[in-house]
């Protein structure tokens, strides 16, 4: 694949291995993308903006097919509060499109990463490439590391719940 951007120039400067996918240029969602690519919604990582009361605020990356619990998240950062933005204040913050917002396009921009620990159960999971149209599949070691990514459980309890008692809905 040709596509060149700054997150493919980063890591092919830091020899980093990953694979990328076009996909419709449109905004998908992490379900839509998965279902595009052929793979679990487990495995496409999207990525949400959080904001804290004060400082810069955080990329939490949670699989597809859940979303953020707020409080969990907050007690891994160390935080008393911490909240999710629209999805005009994530644009406005990380000026990325939504659909588009990558935790490897925002390196050395000050913001924290966490990472859901349900990535650890895979040695490569999908993200966003940096722009709608790509995605990019890369090793949760790497991500963790180029990130400095602060791991924790924060997925919501309910969503697990759903994907337990009804995975076909899912």
């Amino acid at each position: 694949m040709s596509i060149k951007n700054n997150i493919t120039r980063f890591l092919d400067a830091k020899k980093i291995s990953y694979t990328l996918f076009e996909t419709p240029k449109e905004k998908l969602g992490a379900e839509v993308t998965a279902d595009f690519l052929g793979i679990s919604s487990l495995l496409v990582y999207k990525t949400i903006v959080v904001k804290r009361k004060k400082g810069k605020p955080i990329l939490a990356l949670v699989s597809g097919n859940n979303s953020v619990d707020l409080k969990a998240l907050a007690k891994i950062l160390g935080e008393k509060k911490v909240f999710l933005t629209t999805q005009s204040e994530a644009e406005k913050i990380t000026k990325l499109q939504t659909g588009g917002i990558s935790p490897l396009a925002l390196i050395n921009k000050g913001f924290q990463v966490a990472l859901d620990e349900g990535a650890q159960e895979y040695e490569q999971i999908h993200i966003s490439g940096g722009q709608r149209g790509l995605n990019i599949r890369i090793g949760v070691a790497d991500l963790i590391k180029l990130t400095n990514a602060r791991v924790g459980k924060f997925k919501d309890e309910y969503e697990i719940a759903c994907d337990i008692f009804f995975p076909k809905y899912r």
